[in-house]
């Protein structure tokens, strides 16, 4: 099949690159522009407290104003607040409220802005719009800085933004811009690898070239399908969709002209030989690209928002890919020919692989040691994911000077922790009639006794079934103890204390980021194993065997492991972090395990291969490792040296994100693929192929001793540089 796709793009090279062409041009005029979204009842089901908290407050109390930001004042010596400071205050808050800044309803203070010990007051900064991560509203609190400098100017007070806006916004600057960043290090390490390892201008470019119009076509095409409604996606996928497409794409162009310059170097033809490449590497690609997917539609299990848009959008993006490996690469490179190479010459002589020849035949003289040091060594580093303590809290990963930090610590000299972002206890008759108030100050003060934070009184919903309770934690609500209490006795005591007649639910900042907890352990639990099974069954159609897809994903688990507990080792044992960024063992799944399985598929299938042409399993290692290695080492320093730019980023989340995906995928390229895999596939003989018998790869057109008509015994596919 795949050898027919290849025939049919060499022989209408320009059919094919014109209906790529005119394909891109359309989705990129008609396809409708991904755009931002925050619909948080999607983020989690409605099963959640937190979220039928936020919908009843939506319904009952419409005209409640949470501030999108506060303006912590105080006075420049740090002292007590004295009545000319308050006077001037005033008037800085009314001269911030005459400005109109866009998308800010009001600017004020209320009677309980100044702090207990007098020395810290605030203002809310109330938005038009519910989401305080707005852009419009996080570019007005920008200008709102702006002017306090101007206000404050003659007075003996000093001022600072903070809260949800404020550190949206002080993350997104710190951040800089991270999609233009990693689009510009992906551009810059796939030329200058691919200029290194095939030394031509050609070859450097022409791959960014096709993939650029690759991501065109991907992105219209999951842009149109959230517009017909049957997807969920915004326009924060890009970045993701940018690594992905590069990452994955540069990884089957490898693969596919490294075959293909293996074949020239025999003296075959440049259309015959891209022809025969796609169909030799075609089915490995194919599989590759079928495990991503799978792993990426897995997804759909996840109760987040947040992951069931990301997996078909991904999903969709290496499915385009794919096709764009097997057809517009074959088409544009048999167009070339040899002019492709041009003007190296080296690329005519089959280089010796000497470091990889070494490993190979270590690997294939000891496979016993060689799968203890590499299995051992993944398993020692595993041993940090016991370790592991998910963070819920951004501020606390952004660093220490930014404005956002500092008025929030200011803050809690006067206040406690949780004043600007208070949990939300709601009681709820349950046959619908009105609250008796005696039970409504009994529960208040059951709440309060119970110590978690100064409690308001009761607001009670214009029918009097419903009332609302604020309590404000003495810990950041986003912090672990928040989220303990709010998981836990808040939760607890909340609905034991409730009136008989009711019911109580809690919600808030602290009680969605307990929920969030929940439900990604509960993701865990489910997408993981069921992506782990469909993996498994690619991998056997792949290899007609059922014990090599067991020992595989066993190793894929080990890498997993050893990538997130070397992360917790650095971050959290070295550097001293509280946790680690909550969502980071989705993102090592992502791009660790789904992308860096194309590395295992690829050295498997050339093992296979080397198996059916009636090498030994010693000599099929050393002959495998020693073909495979610049192929899989190519790749593993374009995907990894991608992410590796987030390490610049000031950000530790952003940091966290850019060493684990980087370091995995040299992990799993570099002792996984080449190492471990190859050790225990010796270990295992002909027995990991089973039930395919003696010659696996030994079909239709083979010769007895397992190799193609044409091609000598020591010429293998998938060979690099």
């Amino acid at each position: 099949m795949f050898g027919g796709i290849g025939r049919l793009a060499v022989r209408r090279p320009w059919l094919t690159i014109l209906a790529w062409i005119v394909v891109a041009v359309a989705l990129g005029f008609a396809a409708p522009q991904l755009k931002p979204t925050s619909d948080q009842a999607d983020f989690l089901p409605s099963s959640y407290e937190s979220v039928q908290v936020g919908r009843l407050q939506e319904k009952v109390f419409p005209q409640q104003e949470t501030p999108a930001a506060v303006v912590v004042f105080q006075r420049s010596d740090e002292g007590k607040l004295t009545a000319a400071d308050r006077a001037d205050l005033r008037k800085v808050v009314s001269g911030l409220q005459d400005r109109r800044f866009d998308r800010i309803k009001s600017v004020k203070t209320d009677a309980g802005s100044v702090s207990p010990n007098g020395r810290i007051a605030l203002a809310g900064i109330v938005a038009t719009v519910d989401d305080p991560y707005d852009t419009g509203v996080t570019e007005s609190v920008k200008d709102i800085r702006t002017a306090l400098k101007k206000l404050l100017t003659g007075t003996e007070l000093k001022a600072g933004t903070t809260g949800a806006a404020a550190t949206a916004l002080d993350s997104r600057e710190s951040a800089g811009d991270t999609d233009a960043m990693i689009m510009q290090a992906t551009l810059l390490l796939i030329i200058v690898l691919l200029l290194i390892i095939f030394r031509s201008p050609l070859i450097a470019i022409l791959p960014v070239l096709i993939i650029g119009l690759t991501f065109v076509v991907a992105t219209g095409l999951i842009s149109t399908a959230v517009e017909a409604g049957g997807l969920q996606a915004d326009s924060s996928i890009t970045a993701i969709l940018i690594v992905v497409l590069f990452g994955v794409g540069t990884d089957y162009i490898l693969f596919l002209l490294f075959r293909y310059r293996e074949l020239l170097r025999e003296g075959h033809d440049p259309k015959p030989a891209m022809s025969e490449a796609v169909g030799r590497v075609g089915e490995t690609i194919a599989s590759a690209a079928g495990a991503v997917i799978v792993a990426f539609l897995a997804l759909l299990l996840s109760s987040l928002g947040m992951l069931r848009a990301m997996g078909p959008a991904l999903a969709i993006s290496v499915a385009v890919t794919l096709a764009a490996a097997l057809t517009l690469v074959p088409a544009v490179f048999s167009l070339l020919g040899r002019k492709a190479f041009w003007p190296s010459k080296p690329w005519r002589t089959r280089p010796r692989h000497r470091f990889a020849a070494r490993a190979g035949a270590l690997t294939a003289r000891r496979p016993g040691l060689v799968a203890a040091l590499s299995g051992g060594l993944l398993a020692a580093l595993a041993v940090g994911v016991f370790s592991f303590n998910p963070a819920f809290d951004s501020e606390s990963s952004l660093p220490k000077d930014l404005e956002s930090v500092r008025a929030g610590q200011d803050m809690q000299r006067g206040f406690a922790a949780g004043q600007t972002d208070p949990s939300w206890v709601l009681l709820e008759s349950e046959d619908g009639g009105r609250l008796d108030r005696a039970d409504l100050d009994t529960y208040r003060r059951n709440l309060a006794a119970a110590g978690f934070g100064e409690v308001s009184p009761a607001v009670v919903s214009p029918k009097g079934d419903v009332a609302q309770f604020g309590v404000v934690l003495k810990v950041k609500p986003a912090s672990d103890q928040a989220i303990e209490l709010a998981a836990g006795p808040l939760r607890d005591t909340a609905h034991r204390a409730a009136p008989d007649g009711s019911r109580a639910l809690v919600g808030g900042t602290s009680a969605v980021l307990a929920d969030i907890q929940h439900a990604t352990n509960r993701d865990y639990s489910v997408v993981f194993p069921v992506a782990g099974i469909a993996i498994m069954v690619i991998l056997g159609l792949l290899l007609r065997s059922v014990v090599a897809p067991w020992y595989l994903m066993l190793a894929v688990g080990l890498g997993f492991g050893a990538t997130l507990g070397s992360t917790v080792w650095l971050f959290q044992d070295i550097r001293g972090e509280q946790g680690l960024l909550f969502t980071l063992p989705v993102i090592v799944y992502l791009f660790v395990v789904a992308i860096g399985t194309d590395y295992n598929i690829l050295m498997v299938a050339r093992l296979r291969e080397e198996t059916g042409r009636g090498r030994s399993p010693a000599e099929a290692v050393r002959e495998a490792v020693t073909r495979t290695a610049s192929t899989v080492g190519a790749a593993a320093f374009i995907l990894a040296g991608t992410f590796g730019v987030l390490l610049l980023a000031e950000n530790s989340m952003l940091q966290q994100m850019g060493f684990a995906v980087a370091f995995g995928i040299l992990l799993t390229a570099f002792v996984m693929a080449l190492l471990l895999v190859p050790a225990v596939t010796t270990l295992l003989g002909r027995r990991a192929w089973w039930p395919g018998g003696r010659n696996p790869s030994a079909g239709e057109g083979a010769r007895p001793d397992g190799t193609e008509p044409h091609e000598p015994v020591d010429a293998v596919a998938g060979s690099t540089t």
